[in-house]
Order: C-alpha cells, then structure tokens, then sequence
C-alpha cells in the first residue's frame, strides 16, 4: 500500500469507527508503518481540510466528524477524472484549495478498485499547467467574503494606476476573468475588482453589516450571470 492509498485508508477506518477513537499505535500497527508515519499522515490529512480531530486520555485517539464527511458515493472513475479537470479550472481562482479539498474527500471515500480506475484515468489525462507559484489571494478573498470582514486591497485599474481602497466583499462574478464585487469605500459604490488586478489583499478585523445589493443588477454588458444556488440546484 503506498501512501496515498494508507491516507484513503487511514480516513475510512476512522469513519467507519467514529465517533470511537483509534490510537497512533492501533493504527501503525494497522497499517504496518511506524507511529511516527501515521501522525505524519493525520497531520497530512487534517492541514487537505479532513474533519480529524485527537481526544486526550489513555483511552483517547484520533477521530472523524462523521457529520462532516461522506458515507461511499457511487462516483464512477470518469465521474472523478471530470471532477479534477473541473478543479484544475479553478485555479487562480476563491475557490481553487476548497474544491481541491472537497476532491480529496470524493475520493478518500470511493472503493479501492474505483479509485484506482480512476487514478489510472487521470495518469493518462495532462494539462496545461501555470509556472507561477499559487497566490494566497484568493483564499483571502473568499474569507472575507464568508466572514464579512472588510478588505485592504491594492488594486490597479484598467490604465494602470494604483489605488489603496476599503472594500466591503459583497460576492464574486466568474468567467472569463474572475471579479470580486464590493462596495468601495473609496468611491461610495458598488464596482468589480478583477482578482488578476489586485496587487495585494488584507482583512481588516472589522466587520460590515450585511449590505443588500441585486448581484443581477450589476453592469455586465453582453454577459449574462446565474446564481450559482440556481445553476446546480443547492438544496
């Protein structure tokens, strides 16, 4: 068993346990490595996102949040190959680590034999990839957007000139150029900040009151947008 194989592993034996613990050395012994490996594997596997917890005692170990995980999914092996093609869209983009993250989950918990089909699937796939290293930008952007924290941007505009603004993330628009929509303090309006544009991002500790503005509305000439709630049937 290689280690990508132990990590899918490592992740359904404690789902299938949970809310009971297992210990690092019920573990390595489990899986025949050392107790220093399974942590390294656990700390692996908590920093992709996983619901992984420890519980102190002699009696303690490491547990799943069954709540906040996935039973197995009948996701076929092409069902996940299209799944990281979609994720490698992403890049560059507030989504990009939460869909990496979310993959990840997809497969920990497909059966060994779909998994490895589709492993062999995507070794024959290849894309076009960015040489530049992936900015922290995006995840900034999408936190403040959950949180509601005001932004510090240092934005360029279309001509070039550089401008520090105080923005209120109201929501993203995606398509050929990602957008962050806001209301800037600057300006007293609401405007589109294209995320390439944007030189640096900060969150500020305060926080803005929900303001009500119609995404719909936004001028978007020649561009029509859905709702993504909409366009995938959110529940």
């Amino acid at each position: 068993m290689n280690r990508t194989e132990r990590l899918y592993a490592l992740v359904e034996e404690l789902r299938a346990v949970s809310p009971r613990p297992r210990s690092a050395r019920w573990l390595a012994e489990r899986f025949g490595v050392s107790i220093r490996t399974i942590e390294r594997d656990l700390g692996a596997l908590q920093q992709s996102g996983v619901p992984l917890y420890a519980e102190p005692g002699r009696s303690g170990g490491y547990v799943v949040d069954k709540d906040h995980t996935l039973p197995p999914l009948a996701v076929t092996p092409v069902e996940a190959a299209a799944l990281a093609v979609a994720l490698h869209g992403l890049s560059g983009t507030p989504f990009a680590a939460d869909a990496r993250s979310a993959l990840y989950k997809v497969l920990a918990v497909m059966p060994q034999r779909d998994r490895q089909a589709s492993r062999e699937l995507a070794a024959r796939v290849r894309l076009a990839v960015n040489p530049v290293r992936p900015s922290a930008l995006p995840h900034t952007l999408r936190e403040a957007l959950s949180t509601r924290r005001l932004l510090h941007l240092c934005y360029a505009d279309g001509e070039g000139e550089v401008t520090d603004r105080t923005v209120e993330p109201l929501g993203f628009l995606g398509g050929d150029h990602w957008y962050l929509i806001g209301w800037c303090r600057l300006r007293s309006a609401v405007q589109g900040f294209r995320l390439d544009r944007i030189r640096e991002a900060r969150a500020l500790e305060e926080t803005a009151e929900p303001r009500p503005v119609d995404l719909s509305e936004l001028d978007t000439p020649g561009r029509d947008f859905v709702a993504l709630d909409e366009l995938y049937g959110f529940a």
